[in-house]
């Protein structure tokens, strides 16, 4: 893994973020993006380099160029990443942090209440295989 590689760290039993990893997939034609679970060996270990817990994690992270970043600021990210149209997203960054993240946090904080919960992490087809670190 090189400090440049673009890695989506996500919740693997939470719906909600399956959901986003499906769709950072089908709409990543460049293959910026690839994705693991915060309970991989190898989303535990960025997490950690990091001083964040893997178990107590309630975002979506964004690894990339050697930064972690989290929340409204790793979303954003990801939709810049993707492209046009997607990338007109990230004109919300003007709006402050705090702002950004209350929002994202109410989701967040009810992600499995709305959208329901696992039992186990997704595995990835052998189409998407190539895409999961």
């Amino acid at each position: 893994m090189e400090p440049t590689d673009s890695i989506v760290i996500f919740d693997g039993v939470c719906n909600l973020c399956n959901s986003s990893v499906d769709f950072i997939i089908r709409r990543d034609k460049r293959d910026h993006f690839k994705v693991t679970a915060n309970q991989h060996e190898t989303g535990k270990r960025l997490l950690a380099e990091h001083g964040v817990n893997p178990k107590q994690v309630d975002t979506l992270f964004l690894y990339e160029g050697g930064n972690l970043y989290h929340r409204s600021t790793a979303a954003l990210k990801i939709a810049r990443g993707l492209g046009f149209p997607w990338s007109l997203f990230y004109v919300f960054m003007v709006i402050p942090r705090p702002i950004r993240d209350a929002v994202y946090r109410l989701i967040a904080n009810n992600r499995y209440r709305w959208f329901g919960k696992k039992e186990t992490c997704r595995l990835p087809t052998p189409e998407e295989r190539a895409k999961f670190v």
